[in-house]
């Protein structure tokens, strides 16, 4: 319930800069997955 109202104060450009900065997050969490995958494969193990 604090969240809904948390979220109704905010503005539309407050949410997309949220949204923005969630998914580049993300998107640094995957390539670290990537890469470390990668050594797994290049390396052996």
């Amino acid at each position: 319930m604090m969240r809904s109202v948390r979220m109704r104060g905010m503005s539309e450009e407050q949410r997309r800069a949220n949204r923005r900065t969630g998914l580049i997050l993300a998107s640094v969490a995957v390539m670290f997955f990537v890469g470390f995958m990668a050594r797994m494969v290049i390396l052996g193990g």
